[in-house]
């Protein structure tokens, strides 16, 4: 079988989130998911979504990048506004699944061997 290589971005509340008043969590929210949705657009990202009844509470959500480089999907994910406002943090491993696993829209999505 032929694996297909993303970068899985786990995103994470750490303990000492620093506390803002609702507006600015609101703001914040708002600029997270705008920016999340840029990277689907761009194709940076492949797919993202927050997790629930987690056992691990700190754990927020997932992204997979499809950047071809885990210091890339490092950069682009610690550019993300709820990052630098402190409230998430980041873990970037790399994540092998079945070529074409992935779909969008009807479409797999794949790396390109350029």
């Amino acid at each position: 079988m032929e694996l297909e290589s993303f970068e899985l971005v786990l995103l994470r509340r750490p303990s000492d989130a620093p506390a803002y008043d609702e507006e600015t969590i609101q703001r914040i929210q708002r600029e997270h998911l705008s920016y999340l949705a840029s990277l689907r657009a761009s194709g940076d990202i492949a797919t993202n979504g927050p997790v629930m009844d987690q056992p691990d509470e700190s754990l927020r959500g997932l992204a997979f990048y499809r950047t071809g480089s885990l210091a890339r999907a490092r950069e682009l994910a610690e550019m993300d506004p709820a990052v630098l406002a402190g409230r998430l943090t980041v873990d970037v491993m790399t994540w092998l699944c079945p070529q074409g696993l992935l779909t969008q829209a009807g479409h797999r999505i794949t790396l390109s061997d350029d």
